[in-house]
């Protein structure tokens, strides 16, 4: 078993035998079937107004009317929850007194950021996966086209994994995991506010770049069915560097 491979099933064990995953993961799919069932409920009643408008079998999008608006909800969602997901990743370490140890052990650094990073990136996708449930159940009722479905959960795959980074990077911080959640929630609703910031700058230079920093952007491209290349080199970068200044943080730690 290599050294990521063994942070990986140890950080996984950890969150098995907590109630964190529990609590996170029954309240995200409560969120996401509670949305599912009321944009179904309103495209439902959109149905039945065409009927009686038009006297016939009304023609509704299931595309725009329930999955672009249920993965537009969802980054709320995420903004929140995922920050709790990551907080106990290197606090938990720091308060037990665990993460000298941790850092003196033949296991190089970065093998312990991508493994703590990928246990609870697992973790995350798991939770998607069992979230497939919902269009699945829908395919019996009504024909809708799943190529942008597919755009939109790549959408919130990578939207995940950067507000992940984010949570890890926070966590590198402090030893308080409640205060690493907060920077964590703060830091990723500072990026998206930024967003308004960059819609009153408008078409200049400043604007755009700051446009470019909100992730708002570009996770509403993939929501439309857009992939664009510079949606994909945002997110990668992103999480790159939020992954590279985790590294910074603890390797600081290890001199002191």
């Amino acid at each position: 078993m290599s050294p990521v491979q063994a942070i990986i099933a140890k950080e996984l064990r950890g969150y098995f035998v907590s109630p964190i995953v529990y609590v996170v993961g029954a309240v995200f799919l409560l969120i996401f079937g509670l949305l599912s069932y009321l944009y179904v409920g309103f495209a439902g009643a959109q149905a039945i107004q065409l009927m009686q408008m038009q006297g016939g079998v009304a023609q509704i999008n299931l595309n725009d009317l329930v999955f672009r608006n249920l993965f537009a909800s969802v980054r709320i969602v995420l903004l929140i929850i995922l920050p709790i997901l990551t907080m106990r990743l290197f606090a938990e370490e720091r308060k037990l007194r665990t993460f000298e140890f941790l850092l003196t052990s033949p296991i190089r650094i970065h093998d312990i950021i991508i493994g703590k990073f990928v246990s609870v990136l697992l973790i995350y996708l798991g939770l998607l996966g069992l979230t497939v449930l919902v269009p699945t159940v829908l395919m019996l009722f009504s024909d809708f086209d799943w190529n942008p479905i597919w755009t939109g959960y790549l959408g919130m795959t990578l939207l995940g994994a950067l507000f992940l980074s984010v949570g890890v990077f926070a966590s590198a911080l402090t030893e308080n995991q409640i205060v690493a959640a907060f920077v964590g929630f703060g830091t990723l609703l500072s990026m998206w506010l930024i967003a308004g910031l960059g819609s009153l700058l408008g078409d200049t230079t400043a604007g755009r770049v700051i446009s470019y920093v909100s992730y708002m952007e570009h996770y509403d491209r993939l929501v439309r069915g857009l992939i664009d290349t510079s949606d994909l080199v945002y997110f990668g970068s992103g999480l790159v560097l939020m992954l590279f200044l985790t590294h910074r943080i603890v390797e600081s730690t290890r001199w002191k």
